[in-house]
């Protein structure tokens, strides 16, 4: 062998990058090579991976829906209701000394009612659906239930559910975050 075979330059180290420095350091210099050359002749060869095929199929969006439950239905029959409240409220003759502030009230209660149940639409996508679409549906049939109740009647007798059912809503909508 000659000198020239182990020379290397300085600029041409200089010039190498860390890994391809690391590289020839450790596997590529002349005594790196005669001290891993007995055990490189008889290292096993490696096998290359396999191929990983990934099947992709096409799966309808309402049958992901009802794999998380029974939400989606939920929401329909809540979305109906609240349609037909909303038209019984709109026809109904309150008591002149409070129609206005019972109106209110009923408006209230059934945006809330119309709010929450286009939320439950979502409610499949979450982390834990059944979580945040119980929360939903508890808080909702609370707070809005009591509100109808109280616009129909008169009567405040389940007013008490109403703050209830406003904190579940509030529990089912940071359910949605975690």
């Amino acid at each position: 062998m000659t000198d020239n075979q182990f020379k290397i330059s300085s600029s041409s180290i200089l010039n190498m990058n860390p890994k391809d420095l690391l590289n020839y350091v450790v596997f590529d210099n002349p005594v790196s090579k005669a001290v891993l050359k007995p055990f490189i002749k008889n290292a096993p060869v490696s096998m290359p991976p396999a191929p990983v095929t990934i099947i992709t199929e096409r799966v309808p969006l309402w049958q992901l829906a009802a794999q998380q439950g029974p939400f989606i239905r939920l929401a329909g029959i809540c979305g109906a209701s609240a349609v037909i409240l909303g038209a019984y409220g709109s026809h109904k003759t309150y008591p002149k000394d409070r129609a206005k502030e019972l109106k209110s009230i009923y408006e209230t209660a059934n945006r809330f009612h119309f709010l929450h149940t286009l939320a439950l639409f979502g409610v499949p996508l979450c982390r834990n659906p059944r979580v945040t679409g119980s929360l939903m549906i508890v808080g909702t049939v609370f707070f809005s239930g009591a509100c109808y109740y109280h616009a129909f009647t008169g009567e405040d007798k389940f007013g008490r559910l109403a703050p209830v059912g406003g904190t579940i809503l509030i529990l089912a909508w940071l359910s949605m975050v975690f």
